[in-house]
């Protein structure tokens, strides 16, 4: 039987909705994993930095920014032994910047996903999966990477809809 990790990356704090700033207990993508979370049978696994970007917005998108700038791979403040067990990854992560953030892709470079199978989440609130689907690749050379998922991230709560057909498109639905 396969096995699959949803892996993610996620910002609390203020958070940006469609013109407004908000502050946010939980970030939009832990949001969508945790709905992900109720309709299949997966390990999770949250993505974080040692030294985590500031919880104001505007100051984010500009350390973000500097570490997109210079190809920084953020120090992790943990990470799984290993993912041999995992067939499929579903790795969710916000745009920063047009891609995943960094931190995604230090993950990424840390294991052999050769024959694996990863399925890109990207919230966002217009941007799209931007270049994300092809720098995973770079990252995790040897992997399949499917057609991503795109969910807004001011509507990540109401997204079960889109989430449940994403997964049912690419069998994953076990409940």
């Amino acid at each position: 039987m396969s096995k699959t990790l949803i892996a993610y990356f996620s910002r609390a704090g203020e958070n940006y909705f469609g013109g407004a700033m908000r502050y946010v207990k939980a970030g939009n993508t832990e949001i969508v994993c945790n709905i992900m979370k109720d309709m299949i049978e997966a390990d999770s696994f949250k993505i974080e930095m040692r030294e985590p970007y500031s919880p104001v917005y505007l100051t984010c998108i500009d350390e973000a920014k500097r570490d997109l700038r210079a190809n920084a791979r953020p120090e992790l403040a943990r990470c799984p032994d290993s993912l041999e067990a995992y067939d499929t990854v579903i790795l969710a992560y916000p745009n920063y910047w047009g891609t995943a953030p960094m931190a995604v892709l230090a993950f990424l470079e840390r294991y052999d996903f050769t024959g694996k199978t990863v399925l890109p989440l990207c919230t966002n609130e217009g941007s799209g999966m931007g270049s994300s689907e092809r720098d995973i690749k770079r990252s995790a050379p040897g992997t399949d990477v499917k057609k991503g998922l795109s969910v807004l991230g001011s509507a990540a709560a109401g997204s079960g809809g889109n989430v449940r057909r994403w997964l049912a498109a690419n069998g994953l639905l076990s409940k």
